[in-house]
């Protein structure tokens, strides 16, 4: 099982996003874990390779199981960990190798296209502060089959 960070940097009523050039869909900046690292670790590590930007004291704010089907069969399963934080030292790149980065006023984050799944935990993240949690069930082409999320009422 592949386990990611990611991170929702939110500066000056922006969000800093990346907007993937496969399916031209939004996200925040993060990546992989590597061997032995914590998973604030990744997140400060992956956000400042993507952005040149250093977190300052990112906090936890969902973990999500990522499982994509076809004919009811697994065919991979990750576990998404994103972050939040508000400061940062540094000056963003002006290439990134994932896509392009772009930092979207927080009333537009939510209309920017992207998976489902991240449309919930971003639209959880960006009104509250507690920790959600669950799983996303996608078919081979990111096509949302089912989700289970708690707390419910998000």
């Amino acid at each position: 099982m592949r386990r990611v960070t990611n991170c929702i940097l939110k500066h000056d009523n922006h969000i800093l996003m990346l907007q993937k050039p496969k399916r031209g869909w939004y996200s925040v900046p993060g990546g992989k874990m590597e061997t032995g690292e914590s998973i604030k670790e990744t997140t400060v590590r992956e956000f400042y390779e993507e952005t040149g930007l250093k977190l300052i004291e990112p906090e936890l704010r969902s973990t999500f199981t990522f499982v994509v089907e076809e004919n009811e069969a697994v065919q991979q399963e990750w576990m998404l960990f994103t972050f939040y934080c508000e400061n940062y030292e540094g000056e963003l790149v002006e290439h990134c190798d994932e896509g392009v980065l772009e930092w979207v006023p927080v009333g537009e984050v939510l209309s920017k296209p992207m998976a489902e799944g991240d449309l919930s935990i971003y639209k959880h993240i960006l009104s509250r502060d507690d920790l959600i949690y669950g799983t996303f069930t996608y078919t081979p082409e990111y096509q949302l089959i089912k989700s289970r999320i708690d707390p419910s009422n998000t």
